[in-house]
């Protein structure tokens, strides 16, 4: 084996996958067809959600000063995110590019094996492994191989996986300008004859997007369009002649939207954009593909190194596929009220009366769309964390300062006894060599309702999400570890 796994396409999905199986030792080679970044910034912000994952793994220190904001959207009504009580806010100004910086750098820190200007032109799985052809570079053996090649994915397309859904049937351009003073205009908002959006961007950078209503895409693009093209729709929409300007990126996209009906096929697995399009509505596109990463990583390590069996990559389907599901309904319910006519005024005003009088609907909606409402099965239970995403919890250990997520940073599992149980401990034994024990108490106030007061002990996933608790969990301890961790050593 040349690797351990393959992984083609270098955007976030693809740097993301290679450092979680970095951090668990795992070798791994990733292929792009391009020689360099592009140093294009298609996505502009994290959710809460991914700025939990990157603070999990010790990241977010590597992007220097973030801005962060609670102001969200919904199909362009806006939405308090503050409601949610989320220990950070949403990145607002965070170009894509410079979230790849940060990841390739964090990979190749972790050891990973970047092959830029290497396009996948083929591959045969077999019993083992699978075979890799590359053009640009020698052929490639691997157990397996990860698709995080974007929406026209080649390892989608070879593999046979099918990719049903609706196609787009508007085109939109995005233009990144310098030269031009803009005011802001919250995404979504509509005009006579289609949507405009206005962010400013570090730099001086202005980001246009803009829809006109009516206006199918081409077949199919091979050039990004004129930048005369776009001004010109501006124009027409918002009355504004911006051609004066200096286009730093232009691009197209449409509001497509398909998922992969599989996550998995074999040794060939899919992640991000390869598995799912969709109108990009707050970003949350390059978000869902970190997270798919996150949740594949430690899997296909594990069963890799021979700690778990193979049957713990179909939870990675399983899981994922349903989060894929939602994030298509609800941008195609924000690409109806974002893109539709006339016809949808009326849902809009009834939407908006709801998210003006109903905080318990903002909340909804805004965890939606933060990637906050994500819980996984773990086997029953009454405690209502099972299954999400542990939060943020202030803890001392042995009289030092730490947190839930500082206890994530090497990417293993952690049994968490708040209670100083050493028979609980005991019986975790037999998994230390992959999942951290530690004792520790609870470190500043917490609400009475907070769940957490009352909580013994929890196992962490090494993605954060809660896989047992203490008390509410309907199966015991070393069932859970077995399940997440495979057997005991």
């Amino acid at each position: 084996m040349d690797a351990s796994v393959v992984v083609v396409g270098a955007g976030p999905a693809g740097l993301m996958l290679a450092g979680e199986l970095r951090l668990a030792g795992i070798d791994v080679i990733v292929l792009d067809r391009l020689p360099e970044r592009t140093g294009e910034s298609r996505g502009i912000g994290f959710t809460i959600r991914t700025m939990e994952v990157f603070d999990q793994r010790g990241l977010l220190s590597r992007f220097g000063e973030i801005e962060t904001s609670e102001a969200g959207h919904f199909g362009g009504l806006p939405l308090d995110l503050g409601l949610l009580g989320a220990a950070h806010g949403a990145a607002r100004t965070v170009p894509q590019s410079t979230t790849e910086a940060v990841l390739e750098s964090w990979a190749r820190d972790l050891g990973a094996e970047i092959r830029r200007g290497h396009s996948v032109t083929g591959f045969v799985e077999d019993a083992e492994g699978v075979t890799v052809t590359v053009a640009g570079g020698p052929n490639l053996r691997a157990r397996y191989v990860v698709g995080c090649d974007g929406g026209r994915s080649t390892v989608r397309n070879i593999a046979g996986f099918d990719f049903p859904g609706t196609p787009a049937t508007t085109e939109l351009f995005l233009a990144d300008l310098r030269g031009v003073e803009l005011e802001p205009r919250m995404i979504g908002e509509r005009t006579p004859g289609g949507m405009v959006m206005v962010a400013r961007l570090p730099g001086g950078i202005h980001r246009i997007i803009v829809g006109e209503r009516g206006t199918p895409p081409p077949q199919r693009r091979t050039a990004p369009p004129e930048f005369n093209e776009v001004a010109d729709v501006w124009k027409r929409l918002t009355g504004t002649d911006i051609s004066d300007a200096e286009p730093v990126w232009v691009s197209a996209f449409g509001d497509a939207a398909r998922q992969v009906t599989e996550y998995r096929r074999g040794r060939v697995l899919l992640a991000g954009d390869a598995a799912h399009v969709h109108l990009p509505a707050g970003g949350q596109g390059m978000n869902t593909s970190v997270q798919d990463s996150v949740n594949l990583g430690w899997k296909l390590a594990a069963v890799v190194r021979g700690t778990a069996p193979e049957t713990l990559l179909d939870t990675y389907h399983d899981e994922r596929h349903e989060v894929g599901r939602q994030l298509l309904a609800n941008t195609r319910a924000q690409s109806t009220l974002i893109l539709g006519g006339d016809e949808v005024g009326p849902l809009r005003d009834t939407l908006a009366e709801l998210l003006d009088g109903h905080p318990e609907v903002v909340r909804r909606l805004a965890a939606k769309v933060s990637g906050l409402d994500i819980r996984y099965e773990t086997g029953g239970g009454s405690h209502p964390l099972l299954g999400a995403r542990m939060p943020r919890l202030s803890l001392l250990r042995d009289g030092r300062p730490t947190s839930s997520s500082e206890l994530l940073r090497s990417g293993r599992g952690v049994l968490l006894d708040l209670e100083d149980n050493a028979t609980l401990r005991g019986r975790a034994r037999g998994w230390a060599d992959r999942v951290d024990i530690v004792t520790a108490s609870r470190h500043g106030d917490l609400l009475d309702e907070d769940p957490l007061v009352r909580t013994a002990a929890v196992l962490l996933r090494p993605d954060g999400h809660v896989a047992w608790a203490a008390p509410g969990s309907r199966s015991d301890l070393p069932m859970a570890l077995a399940r997440w961790f495979g057997p005991a050593r």
